[in-house]
């Protein structure tokens, strides 16, 4: 048990509900979000890739048989997030300043930004998938610190999702490093058989990184090729 208020918080590259079985389960990837129970959770690949780019998860799957709600980013209709980039929150969260951050890219790719009322008080809360190339993650990771750090005073930051980056000590995870604490959540990538931390959860220096993991079950082995990770976060 914890003495003060916490924050779960989560993140996971749902591979457009895709599985290492092949089969396209929503469900199931729905099933280990429950198993995670994380109060806000940041996705990758949330959106089918072509077309519509419509959302896997429903909105019938979320109302019906989740305590989740997606934050609306509003950059198309049949989508639940930007590039694939979407926030999970409790059904009974305040969200404000929601915002689709258009970083530097070569591949098509985005971040997602919106403030929380929590337990812990008003977070900013950044959901992102970054490039495959190293020079590329490192302008994006600029971007977004700059536009996490905007204005006067700035709530507490948690920042979360799929960096691409496999080495802890250079790139872009170098740069996070100077302004915020990395949980140290371990390897999530392959789901198989897990060797890298693409998967990475932040925070700023004003919250502490309490217990993080990375969640295995025999569900999430098959749900997606990645392992979901979960941090809970409480005051500095």
């Amino acid at each position: 048990m914890f003495a003060s208020p916490t924050l779960k918080v989560a993140s996971y590259n749902m591979r457009k509900g895709i599985g290492t079985d092949r089969r396209r389960s929503p469900e199931r990837i729905l099933d280990v979000l429950r198993e995670v129970d994380a109060d806000v959770i940041a996705l990758q690949e949330a959106d089918r890739r072509f077309g519509e780019r419509q959302s896997v998860l429903t909105q019938h799957l979320l109302d019906e048989h989740s305590d989740w709600r997606a934050v609306n980013v509003g950059m198309r209709a049949a989508s639940m997030g930007w590039h694939g980039n979407a926030i999970l929150v409790r059904k009974s969260a305040d969200v404000a300043c929601v915002e689709p951050l258009h970083i530097p890219s070569l591949e098509p790719r985005g971040a997602v930004m919106a403030e929380v009322g929590t337990g812990i008080g008003q977070l900013r809360i950044i959901g992102m998938h970054l490039d495959l190339s190293g020079l590329w993650r490192r302008r994006q990771a600029t971007a977004i610190m700059a536009r996490a750090e905007a204005g006067e005073a700035p709530p507490p930051r948690v920042l979360m999702g799929d960096l691409n980056e496999w080495t802890a000590a250079a790139g872009c995870l170098r740069d996070f490093a100077r302004g915020y604490r990395i949980a140290d959540t371990g390897p999530s990538f392959h789901a198989r058989r897990p060797v890298g931390r693409l998967d990475r959860i932040m925070v700023s220096r004003d919250l502490a990184v309490l217990d993080c993991g990375v969640h295995a079950s025999a569900t999430s082995r098959k749900a997606s090729d990645h392992l979901p990770i979960w941090a809970v976060i409480g005051a500095a």
